[in-house]
C-alpha cells in the first residue's frame, strides 16, 4: 500500500509498552511522528529511538510526538526503554495490521535470503489525522533531525 501525501492516515488500536491500547484518534490535535523500525534492541533500531528520545523536547514544542512501532511484544518493548532510557512511546504490533495498513510489511532480502519484514520507514501525519510526510527506507542517522525539522513546513 502506498500512503499519498494528504490522505487520512489508517486507523490503528495496537497496545503500547505498556500494554495500553492506543489508536490513531489518542493523537488527534498533534503532529504524530509514526516510525516503524525492524526489531528492538539491535544497533540500528537503538541508534534510531535514542535519536528521537534526545529531541524529545524539540519535537514537544513542535505540538509533536513520537511514536515506534515494531513486531515485538509489550514485554520486549518494556525492556528496551528501560535498557536504554527511551522517553518514545513504542507500539507492540505483533499481528502486523498497523505495519500492513501502513505499506511497511514487506518481502526483504538479506545475504540471499528472502524473508517478509519491517520496511524502516516514518510517516509524519499532521493534528488532523492527514499524512503530511513520508519517509521510506529510512538510513539512521540525522534521520531523527530530519523529521523534527519537516514539522510545520
Amino acid at each position: 500500500m502506498t500512503l499519498a501525501i494528504g490522505s487520512q492516515a489508517p486507523d490503528f488500536s495496537v497496545p503500547n509498552h505498556d500494554n495500553i491500547i492506543r489508536t490513531l484518534a489518542d493523537y488527534s490535535g498533534r503532529y504524530l511522528v509514526l516510525y516503524f523500525y525492524p526489531k528492538d534492541d539491535t544497533p540500528g533500531c537503538t541508534r534510531e529511538a535514542i535519536g528521537f528520545t534526545e529531541l524529545a523536547n524539540e519535537f514537544s514544542d513542535k505540538q509533536a510526538v513520537v511514536v515506534g512501532v515494531s513486531a515485538d511484544s509489550v514485554v520486549s518493548h518494556q525492556k528496551f526503554r528501560d535498557k536504554h532510557q527511551l522517553t518514545v512511546e513504542l507500539l507492540a504490533d505483533e499481528t502486523k495490521a498497523l505495519c500492513q495498513a501502513y505499506g511497511v510489511w514487506q518481502e526483504k532480502k538479506n545475504y540471499g535470503k528472502t524473508y517478509m519484514g519491517i520496511v524502516r520507514s516514518t510517516v509524519l501525519i499532521d493534528p488532523t489525522g492527514s499524512i503530511q510526510k513520508v519517509w521510506k527506507s529510512v538510513k539512521v542517522d540525522g534521520h531523527p533531525d530530519a523529521v523534527c525539522q519537516a514539522i510545520g513546513n
